[in-house]
């Protein structure tokens, strides 16, 4: 029995306990508590009775509010899709097991599969484990569940809008949203069948939660970790006939109510296994609501912002905890509590030694047991995309400089249809939460030492896991302590051990395996994550090659990678050039690339054959195009150029 039961137990009980043990002998030890973590899709803070919400009804999520602990200050990681996915597993802030954003259907990376996830702790406990959902965490076989700790999964690979149809339902001709495959729902290692169109999607809800409930009654007998993250209410939304128009809200009040109607499903299976008192559900979402689809993109109730942003509405999330046997019910506490929080609780729980593990979550035991003067977690890291956005500590909150997406001073969206985003810039910003959690009143310059206070409880951050917004890179983030394993093509090459000057530096996380990338005599494969490779955002690729006295020369060659999907453009102006005296440069190759819409991932040589030419000194020229096209879904935004070797013969 775990020790956290063996706690909440009196003298009393204890004994009674003890007394049972004696007279059963070596009858069957009571078994560790089955785990059920209900992970929602851009549900709001104010997308639940229990937390405010009104025109719909959720009286299973209540109930279970009733019987068990609520959080009022719960936050994930990060405020979108993958990021939070993988702290949820890992305990971890995102920075630390390398996931950032929302991965594509194209991704050639995903969590890497050398890092400990709940399911595989609970699996070295002999727990039988399931995912029915959404993963989200990269669709290659060994980023798959059943690779990584899970026994069966069915479900989403990715987001359900991350396909060629609109918000709307109907087929998409632009090449800008076309750019999705069809969406296919999983059956362990493989697709399974496609998803369609909205009907298919209305049927989400209702497939997943009979699966849910098929696992329970299947393995009652045995602990079980089971993990349920519904791809709802993630825009499009869809409902199954059962509950469409049962809400005053409409189509996304249905959809919340068919979530609730799933939850309470899965209470009903407990209790009907005589196993409800043992198991330890745990209900939360993913990030905030995605508030430009208007009434129907979610509330944030009193929180400002929603999803995409780190202020609360993005960050903060609806949680609650039940386990009868352990949670006493109607409680509701403001301690600070954390999604990187759930691993190491389950962890203490076991007994299982925390610090065996690398992660960043406190265990949250002290206050399932009800320890009223428990404070297991005082500060939290508010990152967004490996920039620290914010950092909390008690009630304070302190904002850094950066600019942010807005919902604000814009319309929103109607129906299915998204509205525009407006762009927010924040200054140094100081708020205290147990006053203003709408964020309203900026007291900074009242509160001087308390700045100071939290600017030092950032510097810590940043020294760990880095800070995009600094520049500075974390001696403890993933790219710091394991990154990518480098992955080399060996490539006969002359230059090998020449002098290289680059006019334009590559990006600091993209820089290669030394400075001399670019002549080292490998050439990467077409993850733009391999050490070989160099990029440059926005910048051109500009290189001077010395050889160090003339030397005959047969060919040039410089290679690109075209990854459109990864904002990873061909440059629109190659230029090969020679010289004698490093000075006076003569054209001797000239290309100009197409970057014509593609999601083809590819390496793409450009080659000048000059037959035998003396000569000293090459340069190559690779312009940038700066910004992504029109037709690409970052349009506007900063492209990239990736090059992993010029190559002279």
């Amino acid at each position: 029995m775990p020790r956290s039961v063996l706690a909440k137990m009196n003298s009393k009980t204890l004994a009674i306990f003890c007394f049972l043990i004696f007279i059963i002998g070596c009858g069957e030890k009571n078994k560790n508590p089955n785990i059920i973590i209900i992970f929602t899709d851009d549900q709001g803070y104010g997308d639940l009775g229990c937390y405010g919400a009104t025109k719909f009804e959720t009286p299973h999520i209540d109930s279970m509010a009733k019987e068990g602990l609520l959080f009022t200050d719960f936050y994930v990681s990060q405020a979108v899709c993958s990021a939070s996915r993988a702290s949820l597993m890992t305990g971890s802030y995102a920075e630390r097991v390398g996931i950032q954003g929302a991965l594509s259907p194209w991704e050639v990376g995903g969590l890497d599969p050398k890092i400990q996830t709940i399911a595989k702790l609970l699996k070295s406990y002999e727990y039988t484990n399931a995912i029915f959902g959404k993963w989200h965490l990269g669709h290659r076989y060994e980023y798959l569940p059943l690779q990584n700790g899970f026994d069966e999964y069915a479900g989403l690979i990715c987001s359900n809008d991350m396909w060629p149809v609109g918000y709307d339902g109907k087929p998409i001709q632009s090449t800008k949203k076309s750019y999705y495959p069809t969406m296919s729902f999983w059956e362990g290692n493989s697709p399974s069948f496609d998803i369609k169109d909205f009907e298919d999607q209305s049927q989400l809800t209702t497939k997943i939660t009979e699966r849910a409930v098929d696992f329970i009654n299947q393995n009652h007998d045995k602990p079980f970790f089971l993990y349920i993250p519904h791809p709802m209410p993630h825009q499009p939304i869809a409902v199954s006939d059962k509950f469409k128009g049962k809400s005053e809200l409409g189509l996304y009040g249905d959809v919340i109510m068919e979530i609730d109607w799933s939850v309470g499903e899965i209470l009903a299976s407990l209790k009907a296994n005589k196993i409800d008192d043992n198991t330890l559900v745990i209900f939360a979402s993913d990030n905030g609501p995605w508030l430009n689809f208007g009434e129907w993109g979610g509330s944030a109730g009193p929180l400002r912002e929603g999803k995409g942003t780190m202020w609360e509405g993005g960050a903060r999330v609806p949680c609650i905890m039940r386990w009868p046997e352990i949670i006493s019910p109607g409680q509701s506490i403001s301690n600070i509590a954390s999604t990187i929080d759930i691993y190491p609780t389950i962890a203490n729980i076991l007994g299982d030694k925390i610090e065996r593990y690398a992660n960043d979550g406190v265990s949250l035991v002290p206050l399932l047991n009800g320890e009223k003067n428990s404070n297991p977690r005082n500060e939290l890291y508010y990152y967004y995309g490996e920039k620290l956005i914010a950092v909390r500590k008690g009630k304070w909150k302190l904002v850094f400089p950066h600019v942010y997406r807005s919902y604000k001073g814009v319309e929103p969206g109607k129906n299915l249809h998204p509205g525009p985003y407006n762009k927010g810039q924040s200054g140094l910003e100081l708020y205290d939460l147990s006053n203003d959690i709408g964020e309203t009143t900026d007291v900074a310059g009242l509160f001087p030492n308390i700045v100071k206070e939290l600017e030092k409880v950032g510097s810590l951050a940043r020294s760990k896991l880095g800070d995009k917004l600094t520049n500075e890179i974390g001696t403890e983030s993933y790219a710091a302590v394991c990154g990518y394993e480098p992955e080399f093509i060996k490539i006969e090459n002359m230059a090998v051990g020449s002098s290289l000057t680059l006019e334009n530096p590559p990006n600091k996380k993209y820089k290669g395996e030394s400075s001399h990338a670019l002549i080292n005599g490998m050439g990467g494969t077409i993850n733009y994550q391999d050490k070989s490779w160099q990029g440059f955002e926005a910048e051109d690729l500009i290189a001077i090659i010395d050889l160090g006295s003339a030397k005959t020369i047969n060919a040039v060659e410089v290679r690109f990678l075209q990854s459109q999907v990864f904002w990873i453009f061909l440059p629109y102006h190659i230029q090969i050039e020679h010289s004698s005296d490093g000075k006076n440069f003569e054209l001797i190759y000239e290309d100009f690339p197409s970057n014509n819409f593609s999601f083809e991932q590819k390496i793409i040589s450009y080659k000048a054959n000059l037959g035998p030419l003396e000569s000293r000194f090459i340069r190559v020229k690779g312009y940038n195009i700066d910004q992504c096209p029109d037709y690409h879904p970052g349009a506007g935004g900063p492209s990239w150029i990736f090059s992993d070797e010029i190559v002279i013969n």
